[in-house]
This record gives C-alpha cells, structure tokens and sequence, in this order.
C-alpha cells in the first residue's frame, strides 16, 4: 500500500527529528556507523580462518612447523576476539580499581546463594 503525499512528508518530519535528538542511535541502527571493536573482531575472525588455513596447510605437506605456526595465528585471533568483546561490554569505560575480579563476583554469587537459603 502506497503513502500519500501527506503520510510521507510527516514520515521524513519524523526521522528527521529523530536523526537530531539521538544521530548515535540512528547511524547505528541504519549499519552506516562501524565501531572499533566491530572491526577488530571482524580481523579476529579471519586471523582464525587463516590460521586454521595454515594449519591444515602444515598437516597436508607434514611439516610440523606450519602447522605451530598456523595453530599459533588462530589462537592469536581467537585472543584478539575474546579481548574485544569483553571490551565492548563496558568494562573499557570503568576504572580499574572499581572492576570486580573475576574471582570476586564468583565469590559474591556464592555468598549471596549461602544467604538467601
């Protein structure tokens, strides 16, 4: 079904309005808006594909030395994933002394599973 002329211009009034109070929200919404960490995992995940290429590589032709070395560039990008999203989850923004450990929200679930019975 067709929009009228009318329906339209309120249609452009309305993203218009909505570009100015949030442009974050719509650029991201949109895909026109690539953030860091997207690229870097995007360079994470072919390290891996790579990697396992290589490493394959070595095993076809028997030499043990490719093989390491293409066991050695996927695990560098399955770091280079891992590292990145766990940025992207907001630890980059929370200072370092103020971040729990991770042995410190384990022990806070347990103590909060021994108090609540």
């Amino acid at each position: 079904m067709a929009l009228s002329d009318h329906e339209r211009k309120l249609l452009a009034e309305m993203e218009a309005a909505f570009e100015q109070e949030d442009p974050r929200l719509v650029s991201t919404l949109t895909g026109s808006a690539r953030t860091k960490q997207g690229s870097y995992v995007f360079y994470g995940i072919f390290g891996v594909l790579a990697g396992m290429g290589i490493l394959f590589g070595g095993l076809i032709a028997k030499l043990i030395a490719v093989g390491l070395l293409g066991f050695v560039v996927a695990l560098a990008g399955a770091f280079f994933i891992f590292t990145n999203f766990s940025l992207s989850k907001g630890g980059r923004n929370m200072p370092k002394a103020k971040k729990p450990k991770w042995s410190d929200r384990l022990e806070g679930r347990w103590d909060r599973r021994n108090y609540d019975n």
